[in-house]
């Protein structure tokens, strides 16, 4: 890729850049991916979006798991990706690295945590963003700079060589600019395991469209996505509007946030307290919040989690999907202050997000609407283990969108 072209995105990272060449044939021959700087890469230090992260970490002894499936299946690595720091953010508004650029809308955050990898393919300078998704890092950026991204089941794909986080909703997840190279990424990825469901017939699907998840969108926005509801019920059949969480979305989401605080505390806690790192605003206070949760808290949470997840996984089997907004708003404006971007974006959008992701299951964002000149994800979410289905599905979509 051109240097200045590059540059220009402040999507790659510049202390730790890397970039490995693939095998010489394969199922991805001739494409291109980054890497999030939370992939191990060998020879390199990952930084984990934190220079004191990067301080402290020594050179990687091996690829992590996903990028070596990538570079074995024929697909180039041509750069690491800057990201939020620690990954604790959905913005893509890094204070140590800048904001990667959003180049569907310039004037607006890229998204995070994955944000560089999502800059890098929506600015053509890659085909394959590879980043991870915990509570919304392919989504979100996904959803804020046009592009297809996929969340796949929890543990579909190993997390070696990766930055710990919150293990429990961790996964490794994937952007492209179109659905097939999303679908031949998520191929090479998953393999094509005899669990792995068949792309069902049309007929056959059942599509849900949850109520809670309509009344989170103003106006407007409902008014943008409409058109894309009708697209996606025109090729897979009507939807059926449902109730999901007689509680609200937003309780679904305190259970989610309890339990991601206490995870991502097990995991960095000790090394925050050792190495005392420098952190952003808003990265600074949920790290200081993930340390005061109790074990009260976590009991009670997971509780929780554990009857909305048997409530899921009754309600999506193979075969029936959920068909949602990805975030409730387009991205936010760089710079706007922490306060309101936490209220009037994260925990919206973690109401949507975590659906998902306290179940486990597989989410692909389809960038199929646009409000106020910017792009607006639309959702489907699948049964566990439904990924490859999801990803046949989202490219029979996709077709006739394009």
């Amino acid at each position: 890729m051109p240097p200045a072209e590059a540059k220009a995105t402040g999507a790659f990272c510049r202390p730790n850049n890397v970039t490995a060449r693939g095998a010489t044939d394969g199922p991805l021959a001739g494409l291109s991916f980054v890497a999030k700087d939370m992939f191990d890469i060998e020879g390199s230090v990952t930084g984990n979006g934190n220079p004191d992260w990067l301080r402290t970490h020594e050179p990687a002894t091996r690829h992590a798991w996903a990028v070596a499936r990538l570079l074995d299946a024929g697909a180039e690595l041509v750069g690491r990706t800057v990201c939020d720091e620690l990954c604790y953010s959905l913005t893509g508004e890094n204070t140590h690295y800048g904001a990667p650029l959003n180049p569907a809308a310039p004037d607006r955050v890229s998204g995070g945590s994955s944000s560089g990898s999502a800059s890098a393919v929506a600015a053509g300078l890659t085909d394959i963003g590879l980043g991870s998704d915990c509570g919304g890092s392919i989504r979100v950026p996904a959803s804020y700079c046009g592009l297809y991204g996929f969340r796949p089941s929890h543990g579909a794909i190993p997390l070696d060589g990766c930055a710990p986080f919150a293990p429990s909703f961790d996964c490794v997840g994937w952007m492209a600019r179109d659905a097939s190279t999303l679908r031949r990424a998520g191929e090479a990825l998953l393999g094509r395991a005899p669990a792995q469901e068949p792309v069902p017939e049309l007929p056959s699907l059942r599509l849900l469209k949850p109520r809670e998840a309509l009344a989170a969108l103003e106006a407007d926005v409902a008014d943008a996505l409409e058109p894309a509801f009708r697209l996606v019920e025109e090729l897979l059949g009507p939807a059926e509007t449902i109730d999901i969480a007689p509680e609200g979305l937003s309780a679904w989401s305190a259970t989610f946030r309890t339990l991601q605080a206490a995870e991502i505390w097990n995991s960095l806690g000790g090394w925050i307290e050792d190495a005392r790192p420098r952190f952003g605003p808003g990265v600074e206070e949920r790290f200081r919040l993930a340390g005061t949760v109790t074990a009260e808290a976590v009991a009670i949470a997971s509780s929780e989690r554990a009857r909305i997840v048997a409530a899921l996984r009754r309600l999506i089997v193979p075969g029936t999907f959920l068909v949602l907004p990805t975030v409730p708003r387009i991205a936010p404006l760089k710079g706007l202050p922490v306060a309101e971007v936490e209220v009037a974006y994260r925990h919206l959008a973690m109401n949507l997000l975590c659906i998902a992701g306290l179940a486990g299951l597989p989410q692909v964002s389809l960038p199929l609407a646009r409000h106020e000149g910017c792009p607006l994800g639309l959702s489907l979410v699948g049964a566990a283990g439904s990924d490859l289905a999801l990803l046949g599905i989202a490219q029979r979509i996709a077709a006739p969108a394009a």
